[in-house]
C-alpha cells in the first residue's frame, strides 16, 4: 500500500518531478510500413538530482519491454515495477534499490502503432504508380514526442539527441541533422544522424519516404533542401527561395548564424498544421509548400512566403532559444509571426504587408475582447489543454503587442534588444520577464510594469476620446464585445495626427484619463488667438479631424464623440487618411456597433462613404464588415435582408468593375487579391450579372482546364456561384465540381473545391457534402475545408449533423477536426435558446482540448443575440435599409 501511494503522488501533476535531467538521447528506430508499426531503443543520459527510488518520465500509447539504468561506476539497476499511465502520459520506473545522485544511462526498448491521428510518428499515404503506399511522418509539438519514444518530454528539459533508423532501401529518410552513415541489409537501410545540438524534445523529427528535391547553398554555407512529391520539384522553387532569403535576412537580423549545417523543408501529403517548425525539418502541407506560378492563386503566393518566413524564424525563436514551459508559447509564436511580415516585407515591398498584418491584429482584438479570452502569457494545468492555446491569442495578439513595442521604442533599440536576448539565451530556455528585462536593459525603459497589464491579463482598452477648447481628452476602460465594462488599465503608448500625417504627437496613457493639448498642432504658429477666434477653426475648418492610433500601431480600440467621427467620416470621403486609418475607423466602428455601443444605422451610414476604395486591405475590411452585418441582420431584420445585399452590392460595384474578370499583365499582386476577394463577395450576396458571368466561365473552364478566362484568383467566386444556384433539383454544377476535384492533379485545386462545396443553402445537398467529408475521397487533414463556408441558412443542418457525428469525429480526427467544427458551426447561431442547446449538448462530452474554444464559442453566440435584441430596438432601421440602394456617397 505504502508503494502504491508513492507511485499516485505522481499522478495529477502538470509537470514531471525533478528527480532527473536528461543530458543526451541515442534514439534507435525500426519502422515497419507493411504492418504500421515501430519498435526502438533509447539510451538517455541522465543526472540524477536527488536520492530516489523512481525515475518518472513521459510515455504514452507505447509497450515497454525491457528497462534497466546504468550507473557511472558500470552498476546496473532493473526496475522492480514499470507503470504505464495513460491518464497522466507518464511512466514511473520504481526501484528497489534508492539511486543516489549523479550520472547514469536509463535504457528502454519499447514498441508501438503507426497511428492515423497525425501526430507522434504517425503514417500517412503517398500514391506510386497508381497504388497507395505507406509512409512515416512525426509531429510532436506539443506533447506528442512521447507517443514515438519514452522522454522527458518538456521544453525546459532540453538535450542533445543521436538518431538512428532502419527503413526500406527505396525510401528517403531524413531527420534535424545530417546523415553520417548508411548501411544496407538486403532491403532494410539503416540511416544513421549526426548528433543535434541541445534541444527540446517536441522539435525532433523524423520523415521517412519517397521525394524529389531541390536544393541551394546560402552564402553563409548552410544547404537548404525543398523535398517535393515525385515530379512536383518546379512547385518546389519559390518556398526554396524564400527559404534562402529568410535565412540571411534572419542571421543579420538577430547578428546570430542560422545554428545547424542544413535546412531541409518537407511537403507532407498528410499533416495537422499548416507547418512545423521542427530544427533542421521543417514539415509542411503539400499545399503550403508547393506553388505553381499558372494554378495558384495571389493570395497562397502571399500565404506560403509568410508561412516559410514564420518557420525560418522559429529556427531561432523558437529552437535556438525556447520558452522554459508552454505557458510561455507567445514568445515563439508571437514572435515568429511578427518577425516573418518583417521578412517578407524585405523581400517584397510591393505588398505592404505591414498593412496586411492589420488583419492578424483585428484577430487578436476579436478574440481578446471575449470574456473567455486568456492573457498571452496563459496558465497551463493539463497537457491536452496546451493544444487550446495554439489560438489567435497567443500569436496574433501577441505579435501585434510585439509590433506595437516595437513603434514605442524605435527600430533600431528593438533590433539591438533582440539580438542581445537571442545571444543571451542561445541554447536555453526563457520566459516573458527574461524578455522584458533585455529590452528593459537596452533602451533604458523600465518594460515589466508597463507590459504586464499586456500579456500576464486578458483584454485590451478602448480609448475614448473628445475634444474642446484645443484640447483632448481620453478616457480608457477595457473593451468587452459584451459591452460591459471591465476593470484593468494599461499603459498605452498612444498616437495621434491632427488634420495631417505632418502633425503628430505621441505620448504615454498610464492612468483612467488624461488630456492633451493640440492648439501647436491645431493652428499654425504665426496665427495669433485673434485670428484664431475669427476663424474658428473647430467649427469652420473642414480639414481639421483628429485620428487616434495613427496607422493602427497600437492594439487597442478607439471611440469617438460624435463631431470627431463626422470629421473623420468626412476626410474618409476626401481621401485625406491612409489605407490603415481607414481600415481601423470601420473596424473600431463595428466592434463598437457589434457591442451595442454604437447604432447599426451610423455603421452603415460610415460603410456608404467607402463606394469609390480601391486599396486591397481597406476593401478587404469592407466585405468583411458587410458580411458580418449581412449574418446578423438575416436574424435581426430579416424584412429587409434584399435591400441589405443590394447596398453591399452597390458599394463593391465601382471596384469591380476596376479590376474585372481577367489577370492584367504586369498589374500588381494586391490587384490581383483585390480581384478574387470582389468577386467573391458579389457572388456570395447572390449579384445577378456575377452570377451568370462566374458560371458561364466555369462551363468554359469544364471543357478546358487550361483555360485564361477563370484565373487562379478568381476560381473561388465561380465555385461559389455554381454551388449557390445548386439545388436538389438540379445537382449539374455541384456534381462538376465533385468530378473538379476527383479529378484534380494539384492539392491546391483541390481544396478550393472542398472549401466551396458547403455554400450551397440546400439542406439537402448541404448534408451530402458533410458525409462526402467524412468519407475515404477526402484525406483526413483536408476535412477541416469543408467547413469554412457554411452559410447562415445551413447552420441547423450542420448542427443536427454535427450532433449525430460528434463521437466518430472526436474518435477519428481528434482535436484537428473538432476544433473547426466547433468554431465554424457554432458561432453561425443567434440565439440564447441555441447556446443553451449547445452547452447541454456538450456536458457530458467536455475534453481539455476543446474546452476553452467551446466557451468562447457559445458566448459569440450570446453576443450576437444580444445585438440581434439591440438592432430590433433601433428606431426606424428598416426604413433607412430600404433606402441604403438608392444612396450615393
Amino acid at each position: 500500500m505504502e508503494l502504491k501511494q508513492s507511485v499516485e503522488q505522481f499522478k495529477g501533476q502538470t509537470r514531471l518531478p525533478k528527480l532527473a535531467i536528461p543530458t543526451s538521447y541515442d534514439l534507435y528506430l525500426k519502422l515497419d510500413l507493411t504492418a504500421c508499426t515501430f519498435s526502438g531503443t533509447v539510451q538517455v543520459n541522465l543526472n540524477i538530482l536527488e536520492h530516489t527510488k523512481y525515475l518518472v518520465l513521459n510515455a504514452l500509447e507505447l509497450d515497454v519491454h525491457k528497462v534497466w539504468f546504468t550507473k557511472s561506476n558500470f552498476e546496473t539497476y532493473q526496475p522492480c515495477d514499470v507503470v504505464l499511465d495513460g491518464d497522466d502520459e507518464i511512466l514511473v520506473l520504481v526501484f528497489d534499490e534508492i539511486l543516489s545522485p549523479g550520472d547514469g544511462v536509463l535504457g528502454i526498448d519499447f514498441s508501438g502503432a503507426l497511428n492515423q491521428q497525425l501526430k507522434g510518428l504517425y503514417r500517412c499515404t503517398y500514391v506510386d504508380g497508381g497504388v497507395k503506399k505507406n509512409m512515416a511522418v512525426t509531429q510532436f509539438q506539443a506533447v506528442d514526442a512521447r507517443r514515438c519514444f519514452p522522454c522527458w518530454d518538456e521544453p525546459a528539459l532540453k538535450a542533445t539527441f543521436k538518431i538512428t533508423i532502419d527503413v526500406p532501401s527505396e525510401l528517403t529518410a531524413l531527420s534535424n541533422m545530417p546523415i553520417t552513415d548508411e548501411k544496407l541489409n538486403e532491403n532494410i537501410k539503416t540511416v544513421c544522424f549526426e548528433e543535434s545540438p541541445i534541444m527540446s524534445t517536441y522539435l525532433v523529427a523524423v520523415v521517412v519516404g519517397v521525394f524529389d528535391h531541390i536544393e541551394e547553398t546560402t552564402a553563409d554555407g548552410t544547404k537548404v533542401r525543398v523535398y517535393c512529391p515525385v515530379g512536383k520539384c518546379d512547385n518546389g522553387k519559390f518556398a526554396l527561395d524564400v527559404a534562402v532569403k529568410a535565412l540571411d535576412i534572419f542571421t543579420r537580423y538577430f547578428s546570430t548564424p542560422y545554428p545547424l549545417p542544413k535546412l531541409d523543408m518537407v511537403a507532407v501529403p498528410e499533416f495537422s498544421d499548416a507547418a512545423m517548425e521542427n530544427y533542421g525539418l521543417i514539415t509542411y502541407r503539400e499545399n503550403v509548400l508547393l506553388y505553381d506560378d499558372l494554378l495558384s492563386p495571389a493570395d497562397r503566393k502571399q500565404f506560403l512566403t509568410i508561412t516559410v518566413s514564420h518557420e525560418v524564424a522559429h529556427q531561432w525563436f523558437g529552437n535556438l532559444v525556447t520558452m522554459e514551459w508552454w505557458s510561455h508559447l507567445w514568445l515563439n509564436e508571437g514572435f515568429a509571426t511578427w518577425v516573418s511580415y518583417m521578412a517578407t516585407d524585405i523581400m517584397f515591398p510591393e505588398w505592404k504587408i505591414w498593412t496586411q498584418f492589420l488583419l492578424k491584429t483585428n484577430d487578436g482584438l476579436r478574440m481578446d475582447a471575449l470574456e473567455q479570452s486568456h492573457p498571452i502569457e496563459v496558465e497551463v494545468h493539463h497537457a491536452r489543454s496546451i493544444e487550446e492555446i495554439f489560438d489567435s491569442i497567443s500569436y496574433k495578439k501577441g505579435s501585434a503587442v510585439i509590433r506595437m513595442l516595437q513603434g514605442y521604442l524605435g527600430d533600431g533599440t528593438f533590433q539591438k534588444s533582440l539580438s542581445s536576448y537571442i545571444k543571451r539565451y542561445a541554447g536555453k530556455n526563457a520566459k516573458t520577464d527574461d524578455l522584458w528585462g533585455v529590452l528593459s536593459e537596452n533602451s533604458g525603459v523600465e518594460l515589466n510594469s508597463m507590459m504586464d497589464a499586456w500579456s500576464k491579463k486578458k483584454g485590451f482598452p478602448v480609448i475614448s476620446v473628445k475634444y474642446k477648447d484645443n484640447i483632448l481628452e481620453f478616457e480608457q476602460s477595457q473593451f468587452l464585445s459584451s459591452g460591459l465594462g471591465g476593470d484593468g488599465l494599461c499603459i498605452v503608448p498612444i498616437t495621434l495626427s491632427i488634420g495631417s500625417y505632418n502633425k503628430c504627437k505621441t505620448f504615454l496613457l498610464e492612468t483612467k484619463s488624461g488630456k492633451v493639448d493640440i492648439s501647436e498642432l491645431v493652428h499654425s504658429p504665426h496665427e495669433n488667438s485673434s485670428s484664431v477666434n475669427e476663424k474658428n477653426k473647430e467649427k469652420c475648418d473642414d480639414h481639421f479631424w483628429v485620428k487616434v492610433n495613427t496607422e493602427q500601431s497600437g492594439f487597442y480600440r478607439v471611440n469617438y464623440e460624435a463631431k470627431l467621427a463626422a470629421r473623420l467620416k468626412k476626410a474618409i470621403e476626401r481621401n485625406c487618411l491612409s489605407a490603415p486609418d481607414k481600415f481601423g475607423i470601420l473596424d473600431d466602428t463595428y466592434a463598437l456597433c457589434e457591442a451595442c455601443k454604437q447604432p447599426l444605422s451610423s455603421l452603415l451610414s460610415l460603410m456608404d462613404v467607402y463606394r469609390k476604395e480601391l486599396d486591397f486591405i481597406v476593401l478587404s475590411k469592407l466585405i468583411n464588415v458587410c458580411y458580418k452585418v449581412m449574418e446578423i441582420a438575416s436574424d435581426a431584420i430579416p424584412a429587409v435582408v434584399n435591400e441589405l445585399k443590394q447596398f453591399f452590392i452597390d458599394l463593391l460595384l465601382f471596384s469591380a468593375e476596376k479590376s474585372g474578370w481577367e489577370s492584367i499583365s504586369g498589374e500588381s499582386h494586391l490587384n490581383e487579391l483585390l480581384r478574387g476577394e470582389v468577386f467573391l463577395a458579389l457572388a456570395t450576396f447572390g449579384h445577378n450579372k456575377t452570377h451568370k458571368e462566374a458560371i458561364q466561365r466555369f462551363q468554359t473552364l469544364l471543357n478546358d482546364r487550361n483555360t485564361h478566362l477563370l484565373s487562379a484568383d478568381t476560381r473561388k467566386a465561380a465555385y461559389i456561384a455554381v454551388m449557390l444556384n445548386a439545388s436538389t433539383t438540379d445537382k449539374n454544377g455541384f456534381e462538376s465540381l465533385l468530378k473538379l476535384y476527383r479529378e484534380a492533379d494539384t492539392v491546391q485545386e483541390k481544396e478550393l473545391v472542398l472549401r466551396c462545396l458547403a455554400s450551397c443553402p440546400d439542406p439537402k445537398i448541404l448534408l451530402e457534402v458533410l458525409n462526402f467529408m467524412l468519407s475515404d475521397e477526402v484525406r483526413d487533414q483536408d476535412s477541416i475545408y469543408v467547413l469554412f463556408m457554411i452559410s447562415s441558412e445551413g447552420r441547423e443542418v450542420a448542427w443536427r449533423w454535427l450532433k449525430e457525428n460528434w463521437d466518430l469525429i472526436f474518435a477519428k480526427y481528434g482535436a484537428m477536426l473538432t476544433y473547426y467544427c466547433i468554431t465554424k458551426i457554432l458561432p453561425l447561431f443567434c440565439s440564447n435558446e441555441k447556446a443553451d442547446e449547445i452547452e447541454a449538448f456538450f456536458a457530458s462530452r467536455m475534453h481539455p482540448s476543446f474546452t476553452m474554444i467551446l466557451k468562447q464559442s457559445i458566448e459569440q453566440i450570446r453576443l450576437k443575440a444580444r445585438w440581434v435584441a439591440n438592432i430590433r430596438r433601433e428606431q426606424s432601421l428598416e426604413d433607412l435599409v430600404k433606402q441604403l440602394p438608392f444612396m450615393k456617397c
